[in-house]
């Protein structure tokens, strides 16, 4: 059985279904508890779980990470939620430099099983300071895990899996996507015209997605598109205006960037012979240059001509809506390097 949820309602339908079923599993950060989430995903989980397992914290994510290493170490499994991504740097030592290393280091003594999770990327006019995206600094860190949901299906089914890894895994989500559902929310409302939305959700509690394994949003034949979390929805909006033009691209969702599922992007590419590839990091040092020099690696002789990348503009996130909007790697942008790739115009 399936239904319509928000993203914001699948990331709790996650937390809950797992909390029931381990109670070694508690959410930990600021507002989570009293205040139902600053954005309203951890709604009822303090009526539901109490304040032993759903935990108010100060704004001290210094504090609250370490806490949740130390619990991990301890054999609970902990829930950390940044209100933003782009606070966490204050928490580096816990979440980089101990929290991958800690099994190795440890020489297999303690593991840790930990989730951080919260709002990744451009929020709306947030400014420079609460719009960054972290993916391509963390997903080079070995020992560690790294997942970006685009849809609500994929919100539960990753965060779930997430919760279960054994290893740290940083679930990173996009505020401008908390209010997705089944029909599409205000931002998406005009793309392929109803002919795609994000999928209905299982029922099911015991509903996984599996690390490593990439999901293909869109068939295609002419060009491969590759991405993850709110920029597929720019390149599905990419191509449908494509497919006005006689160009069928195919786009792929990695949902995960650390286990990468390079297989299904180069079995892409090689049936296509043209390759986009769109994140919403900055360009240099991106996780579309990791991507696009894998795919060299694997197809550099399927490739009709060079991977073209598609990333947020090399400036921090402007205030103003309509420059926030254009730093973004929209819709014309992709449709451009997809045009590019081809030799087209």
């Amino acid at each position: 059985m399936t239904r319509e949820l928000q993203f914001r309602d699948a990331l709790r339908e996650a937390m809950i279904e797992e909390m029931v079923r381990d109670e070694r599993v508690f959410l930990m950060g600021e507002e989570v508890a009293e205040y139902n989430g600053a954005y309203k995903v951890s709604q009822g989980m303090l009526e539901q779980f109490g304040p032993r397992r759903i935990v108010d914290t100060p704004i001290s994510e210094t504090g609250f990470a370490g806490l949740g290493v130390g619990a991990a170490m301890y054999g609970l499994r902990p829930i950390i939620e940044f209100m933003s991504w782009s606070f966490c740097l204050v928490a580096a030592d816990q979440i980089i430099n101990n929290a991958p290393k800690m099994l190795y280091m440890s020489g297999g003594q303690f593991g840790c099983p930990i989730v951080f999770r919260g709002n990744n990327g451009a929020g709306g006019q947030l400014g420079s300071t609460h719009s960054w995206c972290v993916e391509s600094m963390f997903a080079t860190v070995p020992g560690l895990k790294v997942a970006i949901p685009s849809t609500p299906r994929d919100a539960k089914g990753l965060l779930k899996a997430a919760i279960r890894d054994n290893d740290p895994v940083f679930n990173l989500e996009s505020e401008r996507m908390l209010g997705l559902g089944a029909r599409g929310d205000r931002d998406f409302s005009r793309y392929l015209h109803g002919k795609w939305a994000p999928p209905s959700v299982e029922e099911d509690s015991d509903f996984l997605i599996p690390f490593g394994v990439a999901d293909v949003k869109k068939e295609g034949t002419d060009c491969t598109i590759v991405t993850a979390g709110r920029p597929v929805h720019f390149a599905l909006e990419a191509a449908e205006h494509l497919e006005k033009e006689g160009i069928n691209v195919e786009v792929i969702d990695c949902r995960t960037y650390r286990p990468l599922d390079i297989e299904t992007i180069v079995r892409s590419v090689k049936k296509t012979n043209y390759c986009v590839v769109v994140d919403q990091c900055w360009p240099f040092a991106s996780i579309a240059s990791e991507i696009a020099m894998q795919i060299y690696e694997r197809a550099m002789d399927d490739l009709d001509n060079k991977v073209i990348r598609v990333n947020n503009d090399d400036v921090p996130a402007a205030y103003s809506f309509p420059l926030e909007q254009e730093m973004l790697p929209h819709a014309r942008k992709i449709c451009e390097a997809v045009r590019s790739a081809m030799y087209v115009a």
